[in-house]
């Protein structure tokens, strides 16, 4: 998708290109290139893992497995057959897969999940996107950008659960200035194929009277659901949770020898949380001291404007009764988001009212995505607002706008 994102948004910025002298003239999309350039990205990367395999001395088995006792998996091979592995402890890291809306059937051609909607053939005149958060808006503002007329329809009030409120509303505006239309606290009840597209009927989330809606192509991204089915994991005895497997401190479950990480346990569905779960699952078997701080791990919507966001939000400090001091600062105010022309957003900082100590970072505005990392390492190592603060940054940069929104805590900006 990021592929596609990326790609997407450099044809949706050429027209603006004019007002800085550059005369691009008459602009053409080939979106099978464009899918091409996505697979092309795909097939790299997933190259890249097996030769991580290869140099790491990992014997990859490809098939379908099933715990049938702790320390033993049957694996169903690709290539036909069977084969039983053995091992003291085993890993279940099987991702996730789309969550689909009852009564409604994905065909990945004209009712898609996010997979379908990363290969369409051509670009649909009008797309329905059913949920409003990270995958929804993302693959929504694709097709936005390559022509497509979006429709967002979302069960809350508000879109990205998870984001602060200002960056919520924010975000919003942003999106509806590019075309992407939306349909808060509506729910959709059924989605009928027509001869010409889709009839799709909404009604408002507390209930009222039906209407019904038309598009060519309608996409579910209402979530994700962990992947553990058939895995064998109930047969055995694995304690879960509404599909999510249960864990301990140490990401074992209560079958000794068994453990989960990623998407399948509790917490965001975010492959660096994966990729860190995996690492200190690994240096607890070693013998080590495997952690994860959950406080820092942060999101990213790979928009334009990006969003990121680190630790706790506004909302969630006044509901946990935690005193804090909010410090804020525009784009608008910084040079190199004006020679940009990028001046949309903001950098929020929320920190402890007694301590400084820094609870949650939130940005929206250009590469959000990269700057968050600086406040992550902020966070990880206890830092406080004043050490952002008081931090040298080159100018100029777009992240000196992290540090304005520091000063801004204690209310002694410099540049805005």
């Amino acid at each position: 998708s990021k592929a596609l994102l990326h790609s997407s948004e450099i044809y949706a910025h050429i027209p603006a290109l004019a007002e800085m002298g550059i005369a691009a003239g008459s602009v053409s999309l080939d979106l099978a290139a464009m899918m091409g350039h996505k697979d092309k990205t795909v097939d790299e990367l997933t190259k890249g893992i097996a030769f991580l395999f290869k140099k790491n001395k990992v014997t990859p088995i490809s098939g379908t497995a099933k715990i049938t006792a702790p320390g033993t998996v049957q694996v169903a091979l690709n290539e036909g057959g069977d084969t039983t592995l053995t091992a003291a402890n085993i890993v279940v890291a099987t991702g996730s897969e789309p969550a689909g809306l009852p009564g409604i059937e994905i065909d990945e051609e004209r009712i898609v999940s996010s997979t379908g909607a990363l290969s369409l053939p051509e670009v649909p005149k009008q797309l329905l996107v059913v949920g409003g958060g990270v995958i929804g808006l993302e693959l929504g503002s694709v097709w936005a950008r390559l022509g497509s007329e979006v429709t967002v329809v979302e069960f809350l009030d508000h879109i990205v659960p998870g984001a602060d409120s200002d960056v919520r509303k924010e975000f919003q505006r942003a999106l509806k200035k590019q075309g992407i239309g939306f349909r808060l606290s509506t729910k959709v009840t059924g989605i009928e194929k027509t001869g010409s597209g889709l009839k799709i009927t909404v009604e408002p989330a507390d209930g009222g009277a039906a209407e019904e809606l038309s598009a060519d192509v309608a996409l579910i991204a209402i979530g994700r659901r962990p992947y553990t089915a058939g895995l064998g994991l109930e047969d055995i005895g694995v304690q879960m949770e509404r599909g999510m497997i249960v864990t301990d401190s140490h990401y074992q479950t209560n079958i000794s020898g068994i453990f989960a990480i990623g998407d399948v346990i509790a917490g965001p569905m975010l492959a660096h949380k994966a990729e860190d779960e995996g690492v200190a699952v690994a240096e607890l078997l070693a013998g080590q001291s495997g952690h994860v701080n959950y406080d820092a791990i942060p999101s990213v919507v790979y928009t334009a404007p990006e969003v990121a966001w680190v630790g706790k939000t506004e909302d969630e400090l006044k509901a946990e009764n935690i005193e804090y001091r909010a410090g804020k600062a525009p784009f608008a105010a910084n040079a190199r988001a004006k020679a940009a022309g990028e001046t949309a957003g903001f950098v929020k900082i929320l920190a402890d009212a007694k301590t400084d100590r820094i609870l949650g970072v939130h940005i929206i505005g250009p590469d959000a995505g990269n700057m968050i990392s600086e406040a992550t390492l902020a966070m990880e190592f206890g830092g406080a607002a004043e050490d952002l603060a008081r931090t040298c940054h080159a100018h100029p940069t777009l992240a000196e706008t992290i540090k304005e929104a520091a000063l801004a805590v204690d209310k002694r900006t410099l540049n805005c």
